[in-house]
């Protein structure tokens, strides 16, 4: 077992060459306000993409004229999950701009 003494201590000048860069302390202090926005900013961009192939999907029937019945108000749903989407992904870019 070790005990912290003057001896065991590190030289001043280790300790200095191992402080964190500038850069990398911004990165992690703009990690800790808002954690998790980049895995935030790809699921919008994951869904926004899957509701875009849903959308072109619905519309390519009702184009065919199959189902519109049904086709109509899930196209309806898949452009506003991809509206949302967008709308989101923007407030994530205009909360990381701020200071």
């Amino acid at each position: 077992m070790t005990h912290s003494t003057p001896n065991n201590r590190q030289p001043q000048s280790k300790a200095k060459s191992r402080q964190m860069s500038p850069e990398k302390y911004a990165r992690l202090k703009a990690e800790a306000k808002a954690p998790y926005r980049g895995l935030r900013k790809f699921i919008y961009v994951a869904f926004a993409a899957s509701g875009f192939i849903g959308g072109l999907v619905f519309l390519a029937q009702l184009i065919a004229g199959r189902e519109v019945a049904t086709a109509f108000p899930n196209l309806a749903l898949q452009v506003g999950i991809v509206a949302l989407m967008i709308w989101l992904f923007r407030l994530e870019q205009r909360a990381e701009r701020k200071p």
